[in-house]
């Protein structure tokens, strides 16, 4: 935490959240274990902090590690006594409410660089220590508490109460009995370097604590970290060969891609929350129940934004962490798959502990076991398979990923069973072989223009008007394709000892296809792919005059249908149309495969400068409202997963033999371009990655530091595709 300053008055500054408006924040080097480098900008303060850990024949169970944080004034001569100096509050937490014990009373001096210490089961005796050849002033405060989410606002009334009684803007250096969470501030003129450094198994005789610190602080921290940081240069260009692709400003975007994603990776431990079916009575108000405590360790698509776990972005971030590091990615996987319930479902979106409850409104924490999201993860399993067959790594890492094949295959096995048996039409009499709909459609809905998708992925994408039983959509089809053909190749794989027992290449064969796709989906007037249902164009939102309570008249935006809906492709080309042609459903030699390039290099329809949109200009929903508040968002703007995938496909296209392999290529190179280009020219501009970017002018829109999946810039940059 440290104190910032906005409209001219210190402000608290704890969790990453956009309303602070900080101009810089983000890491520009992050190994994802061992190091890391953090760079952050608030008004004229210049705040980077670094970590390395380490683990010594001394240490005890988890090592130990040292955080430098080095404050600068930035592009001011701190005029003033605000900027002048700054504040930082480095706080300790034992979760498992252990108490913690404050050093003497001569913090941070020079004799003495003990500030803490304390015992646990796991770690053992350990201490913490300050350093810093600067003048410093260092007070704390001690808290017993079972919360951290809301420690800023302790701290914040610890502060205000002194300075309301003293006039002194400085913690108490006072504690409640066994604290189990210490605060430190730090106060010093800018600018100034402080170490903190924390070590594991000081109470065994061979311990060498001053040593040990010693190691971990001043120069000795300083040589250390500049060699994680060419370890990590190296590392960088070793795993993506950027050199000779991409100019030196394409490469600082990429490296800060790469760190910020590893850098948002975190260990989240609670309690789902799962909505239980309306017709089911409770005593209680509240129709949910709680899921089975669990841990998950994952990336997060934004810190500030969405600090938690996403099924189908995490499938799109361990495409770029596996190729950093496999174990990483193999851990990441086994956690989500830890989640699958007895029936074979995940919940799509983590919330998990007070910390992550406090940031999401109530009414959208429960889950619906009925409803399912992206199967993104065989995205990764699909490329690890890939890279087995092709002997693209070590032995060890062979092995292990083997292992992790086979342990896993029967909850893979288990969710693409889920997803056969809940989301699809073909278990019912008269309905299609390898139909499927996603579930959760709201079909009594008189506000929203099309009811939305959330289960999909693509939340506001068009969809049939009138959702029904009878809908079958593309995109879910292609990712069973993806998921029943990645559980055949680990038949396959482990086919000498295959105790499995269940054939998936009929069902790979059947989804794959050509004609029956083509039956089900495919309309010739447009050469596009589409979903199939209950559909009318004629649907639009317009104010009403309604009564409310006492006769109380008030204008509301209602849906308005104006015909009947009948039964029918639905004729909105975007993303979704595009899914055959990610999937390479299509021969190379087809002139189906001509149509959707033409689509998508076509100005009047998907193409822009700065990437391809997400929804036609051409569609009759295109950046329309779905309510009065809800702004369009998967019905323009332009998304780097699905460029991803699209880019990729065209890269698969552009080195198959056949008649449009040239035209294939000539439209990837154009749109890489025009997405390097622009992402890397919005990070120099802005300092942040984007979740979305505008059609029209390429500007980042909605959460920004979004370094989930638009950090698949980097693997765009490097050409890696599956």
């Amino acid at each position: 935490m440290w104190l910032g300053i906005q409209d001219g008055r210190y402000s608290m500054r704890h969790f990453c959240q956009d309303s602070d408006g900080l101009a810089q924040y983000g890491w520009t080097d992050h190994d994802g274990r061992t190091y890391g480098h953090q760079v952050i900008v608030d008004q004229e303060m210049k705040l980077a902090t670094s970590f390395l850990k380490s683990k010594g024949e001394d240490s005890g169970y988890g090592g130990d590690w040292a955080v430098r944080l080095d404050v600068q004034n930035h592009k001011s001569n701190g005029n003033d006594e605000l900027s002048r100096s700054a504040h930082l509050f480095f706080y300790l937490a034992d979760e498992e409410g252990n108490a913690l014990t404050v050093g003497e009373d001569t913090l941070g001096t020079y004799e003495n660089s003990l500030l803490a210490s304390g015992s646990r089961m796991d770690v053992g005796s350990w201490q913490l220590h300050l350093k810093s050849e600067d003048d410093l002033e260092v007070h704390y405060s001690g808290f017993k508490t079972p919360h951290i989410h809301n420690l800023s606002d302790l701290v914040q009334e610890n502060l205000g109460l002194q300075v309301r009684k003293f006039n002194r803007l400085q913690l108490p250096d006072s504690s409640e009995d066994y604290p189990s969470i210490l605060v430190f501030q730090i106060s010093a003129k800018i600018p100034f370097k402080v170490d903190i450094t924390f070590v594991s198994g000081t109470g065994l005789e061979s311990s060498r604590v001053e040593k040990r610190v010693s190691s971990l602080t001043g120069t000795s921290l300083t040589s250390q970290l500049k060699e994680k940081q060419r370890e990590f240069d190296s590392k960088f260009e070793k795993t993506f060969n950027l050199a000779d692709k991409v100019d030196p400003e394409s490469i600082i975007a990429g490296k800060a891609a790469i760190g910020n994603l590893l850098g948002g990776i975190g260990y989240f431990f609670g309690q789902s929350k799962i909505a239980l079916p309306k017709d089911v009575n409770l005593a209680s108000q509240d129709n949910s129940i709680l899921y089975w405590p669990a841990e998950l360790y994952t990336a997060v698509p934004s810190r500030p934004f969405f600090p938690r776990g996403f099924l189908w972005d995490e499938g799109f971030h361990q495409l770029l962490i596996w190729r950093w590091d496999t174990r990483i990615s193999l851990d990441i996987l086994g956690h989500w798959l830890d989640l699958m319930n007895i029936d074979g479902w995940i919940p799509r979106e983590q919330i998990l502990g007070a910390e992550a409850l406090s940031k999401v409104p109530k009414e959208f924490v429960a889950q619906l076991p009925s409803n399912g999201n992206p199967p993104t993860l065989f995205l990764v399993l699909r490329e690890l398979l890939h890279g087995l067959k092709k002997n693209q790594f070590t032995a060890p890492e062979s092995n292990e990923i083997s292992s992790f094949l086979k342990q896993a295959f029967v909850r893979l096995e288990a969710w693409f069973q889920w997803f056969n048996t809940t989301q699809s039409d073909c278990v019912k009499p008269g309905k299609e072989i390898g139909a499927y709909y996603w579930h959760g459609r709201d079909h009594t809905t008189t506000r929203q223009l099309n009811p939305q998708t959330l289960s999909s992925g693509f939340d506001d994408y068009p969809r049939a008007s009138h959702p029904s039983e009878d809908e079958r959509h593309v995109d879910l089809r292609c990712w069973m394709l993806l998921a029943a053909d990645c559980l055949h190749s680990i038949s396959k794989l482990f086919e000498e000892d295959n105790k499995f027992g269940k054939e998936y290449d009929t069902t790979v064969k059947m989804l794959s296809d050509f004609e029956i796709l083509n039956q089900m989906h495919y309309d010739d007037a447009y050469g596009a792919y589409f979903d199939f249902g209950n559909h009318t164009e004629k649907v639009r939102l317009r104010w009403k005059e309604m009564m409310v309570g006492h006769n109380y008249p008030t204008r509301e935006l209602l849906r308005e249908v104006l015909e009947t809906p009948k039964l029918r492709l639905v004729p909105h080309i975007g993303y979704v149309s595009l899914f055959p042609f990610m999937g390479r459903i299509i021969p190379a030699d087809s002139w189906i495969l001509e149509k959707q390039l033409d689509l998508i290099s076509n100005r009047s329809i998907l193409w822009t400068d700065f990437g391809l949109r997400s929804l036609a200009k051409t569609s009759s929903i295109y950046m329309k409202h779905n309510t009065e508040h809800d702004a369009p968002y998967w019905r323009g703007p332009i998304w780097m997963n699905m460029n991803y995938m699209i880019l990729s496909s065209l890269y698969h296209y552009s080195t198959e033999d056949g008649p449009y392999r040239e035209k294939a290529r000539t439209i990837y190179d154009d749109l890489r371009g025009n997405l390097i280009r622009n992402v890397v020219r919005n990070y120099h501009k802005t300092g942040f990655f984007w979740e979305q970017f505008d059609q029209r002018n390429g500007k980042g829109k909605g959460a920004r530091v979004f370094t989930g999946w638009t950090s698949l810039v980097l693997l765009i940059m490097a050409e890696a595709y599956p």
